[in-house]
Parts: structure tokens; C-alpha cells; sequence
């Protein structure tokens, strides 16, 4: 038996994250997909690319003779390098990003600092590794209904493989945008002076971004939601029941709670992060379209582009195999068809509260600070940006960063313990993480209590994981004996640094 910890799934700046590839697997129906298929899905996790999967060639022998020829080669060899190597992007935010024009506006996606896509490669043909997502939920103030939108993100330099459809919008609402990317770090440029303002666009805190994640107009639209909520305008439904969930005391069939993103039962290392776009791909390309059945039919050959994210493994893997129903609303885009986003799942999460809620740690990677230290203010930002209440010694009792590590151990190590034969049905979000949904969850809980730094408070890994040949994870044991934290670090490991991490991203396993 070997631990699987090491197979992280997230690269940020300076905290170690390990490389992401794209990994195809099948989104279940509970997201209203097409079935089978095949998406591009990477978490930052530690497997092998080729440069052609990476859109890029091998670099030039370093003892070539110099030549015109050969200069060309290098330089170009030197770009495929470059663009191998980087992490980070930008994405250029439209003008006045919260109307339907500014909606309907594609992204771009390119290079930071002055880079092109194709130096950077910041393309969406590189999606699985450095691919940007965008996505609106969009409430009409005066009826409470709720409605998605997701904003097309195309390469620089390139055009939609089909333009982006105008939505609708209710004539008073308020929208919220979150972004998801599946590298380190995402940057938002707006593309006029006031886009960013206007947006009410947060890229982090205190100097550092939150990495993967950003928002525009978060706080406005959960304080907003929550009033309309009181006044019954706003109705959230209940997450639900599973009759196959299986209680941890053994009980079967007893009408157990359906699994939610503030839930320590699938919590990871940094719970409520990523989107659940998804955009459709033209191969030949290179452009992008949103993800509507009109698209499909008229883009041969397209390929399905995901963000990997918390909330496409509750909604697409999760709620399906437990015999569950995500939070649904018309797709604006896409004639009306259902579907869900990161800000209804923080809805439904809130509405049903458990009763020991997972919010965002301190020991989140995205919100610590350029130090690696632990950021009361940048974690309380990024709460607010998704309705989350702010630190407090109410709720430190659950999610400190001691006790967020406790919780998570003593909550879902009996949950996956208990649930594994059902969770053994259900395909991996990530085949390169865990064979079937089941080890996939064993071997993110491993990864995620080493990512916490949940070893510095006193705590044990309640995961022991069997690896087969290609580090894929085939088999996990627990250790369920409760555990209590024994010491409140001052801040994460010595060195600041995270070792890679577990998430359960899809198309780019960034945010699983």
C-alpha cells in the first residue's frame, strides 16, 4: 500500500503545484450533457504529457550549427519551451461585462505580461492545461428567478466558432460572474479602463490574486439573493434525499442528506472554486462556441472543453451516482435547457446548511497571501464574493484551519468508508486519479489533507491508498477512529509552500 497524496492536481506560483494534462472522461446526465462525451479534465495533477498534447514541439538540439535556419528553429523551439513551462494567463474582460451585450462579448484568453497566446500557449486549444471559463447567474429582482449564462472565452487573435448568443435579460435583475481557469493564475485585464470597475470585478487581495478563481459583482448579487430570499421571492429548493446513501452508522436507505458544495462529506482542500461551463471546441481551429445543442450539430467533430471544479463533481459525478438532483436554472444560451452554476450551488449550499458547514479555510491555497501565510481579509473577500458568512469565533469552530482539517477527516473518512461500494459505480472525474468515483474521492481526501498542511495540527492521513502501475488509485482503506486537533498553527508548513493538490477538476481537474 502507498499513499497517493503526491498526485496533485494544482499548480499555484510559488506553492509546488504539480503539472495538469487533459485527461477524457464522460459527464454524467445529471448536468443535462451529452452523454459519452469525452472531456479534456486536469487538475493540476501529476501525470505525463506529451508537448504534442500540449500543443507544442520539441525544443532543437542545443548542438545544431548556427544558421539563419537553425536560429529560426531555436527561437521557435525557445517559444515552445516558454509556452510549456507558464502557468499563468490573462483573460481580457469585456466592456461593461454585466449587461447582455457585454455578456454576449467573448473573452480572451492570452499571455501575461505582454506574452501572445502562442508563446504563453494561453489558448483554448490548450484548454486542459491553461483553459479560462466564464460564468453568469443572473436573478430577476422582481420574481426571484433564476437564470444561467456562460460567456464565451475564445483565444486572442481568433473569432467564435459561432457567435455568441445575445441573452435575454430581465429588465431588473442583478448578475453575478465567476471565472474558473485550469492553470496557477488567472489575471483579469479589462478591455477599456472602466471594464473591471464597472463589473465590480475582484481578482484577490492585499496585492495577491486567488489564483484559479475571480469574481465580478459576487457581493452585490448573494446580498441581493439573500434579501429576496427573506421577502419569498427568491425560493431555494431543499438539496434533497438519497435513499442509497449509506449513514456512517451503517443505516441504508433512511433518507440521507444529497451532498452539497459546503458539505465536509466531499470537501476538498479548497472547497467552492471553478465553474461548471463548458464550451464546445472546434479541433481544426481552434475556436470556441458555447456549449448549446445548435452548436453541436453545426460544429463537426467538436470537442467539450470543462473547467474541473467542486461543483461539477457534485452535479455531474456525485448527485447522479447517489440518486441525487443539482439546483437547475434556464440556460440563457441554450433555449431555456436546464442547468447549474457555481452561484446557485452556493444557494442551495447556504439554504441547506449542515450542520457543520465547510466554508472556504484560511488554509485554502487560494486565499493565503504572497508569503504563504494565512489571510484573514483575502479569505473573507473571497467568501463574500459567494454569500459565505465572514471569519468569526462562531464559525472558526468549523472551519479554522485546525478544525477545517478535523472536520474533514471526521466527516467524509466514514462517509467514503461507508458508501464505498455505491460510490464504486460511478466513473472517475479524473482516470488518471482513482479507477472509479470511489478511489477517485479516497485519493483526493489523502492529497487534500496534505495540501491543508492538516499534519500540523496533531492530525493523522485517515487514507491509505493502493496506486497500480500508472499512480492511478485502485483501492483505499480508512482509518475511521475520530481524530481532535492537538494544535492551532500560526500559519501553514515552515516554507509557506503547498505540495501539489487533489482537487477533483475536470477538463482541467484545477478545481476538484
Amino acid at each position: 500500500m502507498v499513499s497517493g497524496k503526491r498526485s496533485a492536481w494544482r499548480r499555484r506560483r510559488n506553492r509546488n503545484r504539480i503539472a495538469r494534462i487533459a485527461v477524457p472522461i464522460a459527464i454524467p446526465v445529471a448536468l443535462a450533457l451529452v452523454i459519452g462525451v469525452a472531456i479534456a479534465l486536469t487538475d493540476g495533477l501529476s501525470l505525463n504529457a506529451s508537448p504534442a498534447a500540449l500543443g507544442v514541439s520539441a525544443s532543437p538540439s542545443a548542438s545544431a550549427p548556427s544558421s539563419p535556419t537553425s536560429t529560426a528553429t531555436s527561437t521557435a523551439g525557445a517559444a515552445a519551451a516558454t509556452a510549456a513551462a507558464n502557468v499563468n494567463c490573462d483573460i481580457i474582460v469585456p466592456a461593461n461585462p454585466l449587461t447582455a451585450k457585454g455578456l454576449s462579448t467573448p473573452y480572451q484568453l492570452t499571455g501575461p505580461g505582454g506574452m501572445s497566446p502562442a508563446q504563453s500557449g494561453c489558448t483554448m486549444a490548450n484548454a486542459a492545461a491553461l483553459g479560462a471559463f466564464v460564468q453568469a447567474t443572473i436573478l430577476n429582482t422582481q420574481t426571484g428567478q433564476l437564470s444561467v449564462y456562460d460567456p464565451l472565452v475564445i483565444t486572442k487573435g481568433t473569432t467564435p466558432a459561432v457567435a455568441p448568443v445575445v441573452p435575454v435579460l430581465p429588465r431588473h435583475y442583478i448578475a453575478t460572474i465567476d471565472f474558473g481557469f485550469n492553470g496557477t493564475d488567472l489575471t483579469q485585464v479589462g478591455a477599456t479602463r472602466n471594464a473591471l470597475q464597472s463589473g465590480n470585478c475582484v481578482n484577490g487581495q492585499g496585492g495577491t490574486d486567488f489564483g484559479q478563481v475571480s469574481f465580478c459583482n459576487g457581493i452585490s448579487f448573494f446580498n441581493e439573493a439573500h434579501l429576496l430570499e427573506r421577502a419569498g421571492k427568491l425560493v431555494v429548493p431543499s438539496e434533497g434525499t438519497s435513499a442509497k446513501i449509506v449513514a456512517s452508522g451503517g443505516a441504508l436507505g433512511t433518507g440521507q442528506a444529497c451532498p452539497e458544495t459546503q458539505n465536509f462529506d466531499m470537501v476538498d482542500q479548497d472547497p467552492s472554486d471553478n465553474v461548471t461551463t463548458l464550451y464546445l471546441l472546434n479541433p481544426a481551429t481552434g475556436q470556441t462556441a458555447q456549449d448549446t445543442t445548435a452548436n453541436a450539430g453545426n460544429i463537426p467533430g467538436s470537442t467539450t472543453l470543462a473547467n474541473g471544479s467542486d461543483n461539477i463533481l457534485v452535479d455531474g459525478f456525485l448527485d447522479p451516482t447517489l440518486g441525487c438532483t443539482p439546483f437547475q436554472a434556464p440556460d440563457l444560451a441554450n433555449n431555456g435547457q436546464l442547468t447549474s452554476s457555481q452561484a446557485m450551488d452556493e444557494l442551495l449550499s447556504e439554504k441547506n446548511t449542515p450542520a457543520i458547514p465547510a466554508l472556504v479555510p484560511e488554509n485554502d491555497e487560494m486565499t493565503l497571501n504572497g508569503q504563504g501565510q494565512f489571510d484573514a481579509a483575502k479569505t473573507n473577500l473571497y467568501r463574500e464574493e459567494l454569500g459565505q458568512a465572514p471569519i468569526s469565533a462562531a464559525n472558526n469552530k468549523f472551519d479554522s484551519p485546525a478544525a477545517f482539517c478535523q472536520n474533514m477527516i471526521n466527516i467524509q473518512t466514514p462517509f467514503l468508508a461507508a458508501n464505498q461500494a455505491t460510490l464504486a459505480t460511478g466513473p472517475s472525474p479524473v482516470t488518471a486519479v482513482g479507477d472509479n468515483l470511489f478511489t477517485f474521492m479516497a485519493n483526493r481526501l489523502s492529497m487534500s489533507f496534505t495540501n491543508l498542511g492538516c499534519q500540523n495540527f496533531g492530525l493523522t492521513d485517515p487514507v491509505t491508498v493502493t496506486l497500480d502501475g500508472n499512480g492511478v488509485a485502485i483501492a483505499a482503506t480508512f482509518n475511521t477512529a475520530q481524530q481532535t486537533a492537538t494544535t492551532q498553527a500560526a500559519a501553514p508548513p515552515a516554507t509557506g509552500q503547498r505540495v501539489g493538490r487533489p482537487h477533483h477538476r475536470l477538463m482541467n481537474p484545477a478545481g476538484m
